[in-house]
């Protein structure tokens, strides 16, 4: 999946700087929220199906943020169940 989003031209990264705050991989929402505004389009794109401690099948929400341009770049956050799990830029059109 990796090789595809590359073709796309997106970069990926752990952490991503929002003025002088730092947000990573494994935030909250809020914590985002908080240290970056209010993002410029905010979907929910689906749900997926994940396996808790207790072995039993939860279900969480999968969001996508999208904040910028920021010196030509949009920055795109995906969070799942709450959590910021993957951060992308690409060069905005």
């Amino acid at each position: 999946m990796i090789g595809l989003a590359a073709l796309a031209g997106f970069a990926h990264a752990d952490s991503l700087r929002c003025g002088s705050q730092l947000i990573s991989v494994g935030d909250r929402m809020f914590e985002v929220q908080q240290k970056c505004g209010q993002p410029v389009s905010q979907d929910i794109v689906g749900y997926k199906e994940t396996v808790n401690h207790f072995r039993q099948v939860d279900q969480v929400q999968v969001q996508e943020w999208v904040y910028g341009p920021n010196s030509g770049m949009y920055q795109y956050l995906r969070f799942e169940g709450g959590r910021l799990v993957q951060i992308d830029s690409k060069r905005g059109r």
